[in-house]
């Protein structure tokens, strides 16, 4: 089982936690890691592009001219595809892009996620996380105590205003609570920091 340090909000360690091993000390599934981010990607793609068809355009009943004896191409309408301010070929409409992936997938993508930043020694665990101010500074105080200085994902048991209060205006800062987490927020910031609460909270949900 791996093993992390815990500390407290002023960056002493504290005690130490032994880490399940099914959901923190997997082999990272990188195939699965990029299925999950493609997946969160497309769903958040809004798909409201829109074109017009040549039996959409409006006009064009008229054919432009006789059929033979013109010495041009024959044309049925100035709404063809071919002509200027005509339909367009195959035009794009109004669709969904997400796709929805198998729940194992889902799990085992959230799994890889967390063993990965147990693996490159970017999981900081601590003890609580109570907010006696809900200021910007007493965040900073404790993202300085604990040496993060990149972008950082704050993971609690329970979201707490006070905690997000505090974060809100820290750039590169994320709070969210277990049930929030998804495998994109995890990847694209460097360091996770989970409560003791939320560890037990996620072996609990994800075991």
């Amino acid at each position: 089982m791996p093993k992390v340090q815990v500390l407290n909000m002023q960056g002493t360690a504290v005690g130490e936690i032994e880490l399940s091993e099914s959901v923190f000390g997997i082999t990272p599934n990188v195939h699965v890691l990029h299925s999950a981010v493609v997946s969160q990607l497309a769903s958040a793609r809004r798909g409201t592009q829109s074109a017009l068809l040549r039996g959409e355009v409006r006009g064009g009943g008229r054919k432009p001219w006789r059929q033979k004896g013109t010495g041009r191409a024959r044309s049925g309408s100035s709404r063809s595809p071919v002509w200027r301010g005509g339909g367009v070929v195959f035009a794009p409409k109004p669709r969904k892009y997400g796709f929805k992936l198998p729940k194992k997938v889902r799990r085992l993508a959230l799994h890889s996620a967390l063993s990965s930043k147990v693996m490159e020694q970017q999981l900081i665990v601590l003890d609580a996380l109570n907010m006696g101010e809900a200021k910007t500074r007493e965040m900073v105080k404790v993202l300085k105590a604990l040496n993060v200085d990149k972008k950082a994902m704050i993971v609690m048991d329970a979201m707490d205003e006070a905690v997000q209060r505090c974060a809100r205006n820290l750039e590169g800062v994320k709070t969210t609570d277990v049930a929030g987490m998804n495998v994109m927020d995890i990847l694209r910031h460097d360091i996770l920091v989970m409560t003791k609460a939320a560890v037990s909270k996620t072996e609990e949900v994800l075991a």
